[in-house]
């Protein structure tokens, strides 16, 4: 008991109160869990882990088993008492089934199980490689040539088909995948594109996106010079929001500035809807404004996005910055950007 509790502890954050309320029985109480899929499950996950390896005692291995009974505010209680109480009660259904952990709520066990199914679901993607790229093309204004494309990931899912990737990029961010398919759609961008080039297509440079979990993660700057080791040179641009971008100032200019120096270019994505310093911007290693679709839907209708659009495509020119507008699906929309 006292080295299961010292684990939990250990294991658990020290915003957590914890108490062994009865015999083998702990109760674990959490405020402000917020989103349950980010903070919750991985923390009944943690209290999970806390039973492995084996527990030594006095030269003996003890193997643990642990069931949990859980209730989250307001849904299941509104108050300590009844939250405890409805804790209680799924853990007798717990000790009663086959599950690790039991919710009191039905509809909550419904939703975790088709969580943590959709997570190993996505975690199999990745081990066997179904995702694939597509390529939205960049057109030069005037021109109206090709000058770049940026990938878009899809999870090739053969029981439903191509799914969207604001359908699983969500999950894959909460679960730390990210990281994985990141690493794997740097890889296969620069690597199609060495192909193309190898076969003579002469290909525009592509651009990928990062996530904000990718760019704070310490190995980044290492998984972007792995993949560009890996191809035949580099016609690869990354593309970072402008609200991760801002998070760290400091910290991300000197990362875009290693990425620089391996031949990449930076483009600064969805601009327009955070909230930059100009000050910064004219100081950040970026080569492209890319504004965000919102402002481009209404572009016809609504003359202060055209005022907000001139005014951005305006400053990146004076910072001699590239623009590429998001979302241009009409031909007017493409006339007015030629004023």
């Amino acid at each position: 008991l006292r080295e299961f509790a010292t684990r939990l502890r250990e294991f658990l954050p020290g915003e957590i109160t914890i108490a062994r309320v009865a015999g083998d029985v702990f109760a674990i109480a959490h405020a402000g869990v917020g989103d349950f899929v980010d903070i919750a499950q991985p923390l009944v996950e943690k209290i999970l882990g806390a039973c492995e390896p084996v527990i030594k005692v006095e030269g003996q291995e003890v193997r643990v088993y642990v069931k949990l009974g859980i209730a989250v505010f307001p849904g299941d209680g509104v108050n300590a008492d009844t939250l405890f109480k409805n804790a209680e009660a799924a853990l007798k259904k717990a000790k009663k089934s086959i599950e690790a952990s039991v919710y009191y709520s039905p509809e909550m066990n419904a939703w975790v199980s088709e969580s943590l199914a959709l997570r190993n679901k996505l975690r199999r993607a990745i081990d066997e490689e179904r995702f694939v790229l597509y390529f939205q093309p960049i057109h030069e204004i005037g021109s109206e040539r090709i000058c770049g494309a940026e990938a878009l990931v899809r999870w090739n899912d053969p029981e439903t088909g191509l799914v969207p990737q604001m359908q699983f990029i969500p999950l894959l961010e909460e679960t730390g995948m990210i990281l994985e398919l990141g690493r794997w759609v740097l890889e296969k961008a620069i690597a199609l594109h060495a192909r193309w080039e190898k076969e003579g297509l002469n290909p525009p440079r592509i651009s990928v996106n990062v996530s904000a979990i990718q760019l704070r993660h310490k190995g980044f700057i290492n998984d972007v010079a792995n993949a560009v080791d890996k191809g035949s040179g580099v016609g690869l641009d990354l593309e970072i929001t402008e609200s991760v971008m801002m998070e760290d100032v400091e910290r991300n200019t000197t990362k875009l500035r290693s990425i620089r120096d391996m031949g990449l270019e930076i483009a600064i994505d969805d601009f327009g809807t955070g909230y930059s310093s100009l000050s910064y911007l004219a100081k950040l290693p970026i080569n492209t404004l890319k504004i965000d679709r919102a402002f481009i839907m209404n572009l016809a209708d609504n003359p202060n996005d055209m005022t907000l659009v001139s005014t951005i495509i305006s400053l990146a020119h004076s910072l001699n910055l590239k623009v590429v507008a998001e979302g241009v699906e009409t031909e007017g929309q493409s006339n007015l950007l030629k004023l």
